[in-house]
């Protein structure tokens, strides 16, 4: 238990860390000119934490465990890659099928995104678990 603590809380951190990088400092201004007055100027506060809460706990399960059982920081990072590809994809993919205004060129970059990101979470999760259970 102790161990999936460690693999959340670095998976976590990593997330809200790289995430506020992504869309506070590098892609925030792309991201409002290609959603417009789709976005609010605020996020709302519930459903973000709720999303920084729920989400590190899928990368942690699907990702970072199967990392620590194989001993193995590629299956790791391959199976967070996976877990964002598809999170992020049915996310944008949902999106542009049924929202007017949704721009194709955001699905693929979204897409992309989670793939690093939710990669990146795992090994981060991997490597605070190791180095805090040695």
């Amino acid at each position: 238990m102790k161990r999936f603590a460690l693999a959340y809380l670095g998976a976590l951190l990593a997330l809200i860390i790289l995430d506020g990088l992504w869309l506070g400092v590098l892609m925030g201004s792309t991201y409002k000119a290609m959603l417009g007055p789709l976005m609010l100027d605020q996020p709302r506060g519930l459903p973000a934490l709720l999303f920084y809460l729920l989400y590190p706990l899928g990368v942690a399960y699907f990702a970072v465990l199967p990392g620590l059982l194989s001993e193995r920081l590629g299956r790791a990072l391959s199976s967070g890659a996976l877990l964002g590809l598809i999170a992020y994809g049915t996310y944008d993919l949902s999106n542009w099928a049924t929202l007017a205004g949704w721009p194709g060129a955001l699905v693929a970059l979204d897409m992309a995104w989670g793939v690093v990101i939710s990669a990146l979470s795992a090994g981060a999760g991997v490597f605070i678990a190791r180095r805090a259970t040695e």
